[in-house]
Parts: structure tokens; sequence; C-alpha cells
């Protein structure tokens, strides 16, 4: 447990990125929106307007929270988040970046590029020097950078085709990270996340335990001991019916993958006009 790992050296973090670092759809209800049918409407309305007054947790809270945990008694952990859905990894060099300088954290996790590696156009040695610039910007302010790798998409009908991009992409991580002291959480090395039940409805977003399963490989990305020592360990298979599998994903198709690409021809985004739900530092006190 956490009162028996190594102290957090980190007393303020701050996460960068897209949808995966802001939280889709780890939905939290509150005063505001009390139904307890909120996460599973949600996981089926990602893209409605309602959602923008939904408090959306993720793994990048989560690990705020076991941060805070590890903090020596009396001491706790400043966290921001600036991510914002449908970023793309120059967007967030551009705009969070700059911000992450000027709040001066110990830590940053810096996860981009899953946005650009679904266009086929899209060149992944260019975006790979963009985020190593930013890495350089981030190691010589003296902050501590946290990476990722991209998932495997082995199997999935809507991105196992960016597979390779990935893995090469994945390559230029691993590299960066070792020219410049950075640190890396290995998604794509999770064996859980090959489940479908860690994906909600749309099969891009995790939903609650997918991303508390993150949130241990990211104490791990960091050197410091998970809590759960089952974080990866895959759930007991599930058979689904071929007639249900088919079923399932003709209702994917149409609810989800059919209106991402119609956004995506249209030049629109998930985030456009969002702001980050985070974006001050805010103090997690320490649980244990």
């Amino acid at each position: 447990m956490a009162g028996m790992t190594a102290p957090a050296p980190w007393s303020s973090y701050v996460a960068l990125g897209d949808s995966f670092t802001e939280g889709l759809w780890d939905v939290v209800d509150d005063d505001a929106r009390p139904d307890p049918e909120m996460s599973a409407w949600a996981t089926a309305n990602p893209h409605a307007p309602e959602t923008r007054w939904l408090h959306l947790r993720g793994w990048a809270d989560l690990l705020a929270g076991h941060l805070a945990d590890r903090r020596p008694e009396g001491e706790s952990v400043r966290y921001a988040n600036l991510a914002v859905r449908g970023k793309l990894l120059p967007a967030v060099v551009t705009e969070q970046v700059p911000v992450a300088l000027e709040l001066e954290p110990d830590l940053v996790s810096l996860i981009a590029g899953g946005n650009d590696i679904l266009r086929p156009s899209v060149d992944v040695d260019a975006i790979a020097d963009r985020l190593e610039d930013a890495v350089v910007r981030l190691r010589e302010a003296g902050i501590a950078v946290l990476l990722a790798t991209g998932v495997d998409a082995k199997g999935s009908m809507l991105i196992s085709s960016t597979r390779t991009r990935v893995g090469i992409f994945n390559s230029h991580i691993w590299s960066i990270a070792r020219r410049h002291d950075a640190m890396v959480l290995d998604v794509w090395g999770m064996r859980s996340l090959h489940d479908l039940r860690m994906w909600s409805g749309d099969r891009i977003h995790l939903v609650a335990d997918g991303h508390r399963r993150v949130a241990q490989a990211a104490l791990v990305g960091l050197g410091q001991e998970p809590d759960d020592a089952a974080w990866d360990d895959p759930l007991t298979p599930l058979v689904v019916p071929v007639r249900d599998r088919v079923t399932s994903d003709a209702a994917w198709f149409r609810e989800h993958a059919y209106p991402w690409a119609t956004r995506r021809l249209r030049g629109r985004s998930s985030g456009d006009t969002r702001q980050p739900k985070q974006p001050e530092l805010v103090t997690v006190e320490r649980r244990a």
C-alpha cells in the first residue's frame, strides 16, 4: 500500500494532452448531475452538448491522488490538468506547454499524438520532432517529464490500420526518453487494455477501470510501486456470440465511427471551444 512505498518526490504535477489525459469517460456524478445512470449515458453520448458540464475524472487525476498519498506527512501535491479532447500534438505543444512552464511544476505528463496518427497523411517523424522539442524545453526548466506510448490497437476495427504508425511513434518515444532522461508510461505493453470491457462505447476512450489501471501503470513508469500488484492482470475471458458481436459492431459504426468521420471531414473536433477542466494548480491532500 501507499504507506509502504517510497515517498513521491514531486510536489506539483501538470497533465498535458488530449482526451486520453482529460479523462473521457470516467464520469464522476456530483451535485450538478446526480443521475446514477450518467456514466452510462455519457459513454453512449460522448459528443452531446450536455457532457460539457460533467465532472470527468481520469488516470491523471487518479495519479495526482496517488502521488499525494506518497508525500511525506503534512505535505500535499498541487495539480493542474490542461488536456483537451481532440487536440493534435502541435496544438498541445503550442497551447499547453507554455502554460505548464509558467506554472513551474516538478512533474509534467506530456501525452499527445494519438489524434495525429489517426490521420492517414500524418508525418510521424515530424510530430516526434515537435514532441522532442517540447521535452527539451521542459527538461531545461528542470521539470521531470512522463511520456507515454500509444495503445496497441491489434484487433480494433477502427484503428488497427494505424498500428504500424503507432509502433514507429513508440520507438521515437523511447528514444526521446533516453536522450532527455524522461520517463515512459508503457500503454502499449498493457495486456488488460486488449479487453473491450476497458473501453467505452466509442472504443477509443477508457472507462473507469481502464483509467484506474493506467494510473497504476503511470506509477510504474515513474519508478514508483503500484498500489495494486494485479493492476495489469487480464480479465476473465468473455465469450460473445457472433450475432451479438455483429450487432454491437453495427451499432458502434452507426453511433460512433460515422459521426467521428463526419466531423473530421468537416474539420471539426470534439474539443472545439472547450477549455481545460483544471487550468490552475489546486491542492490534492494526502488521504493516508
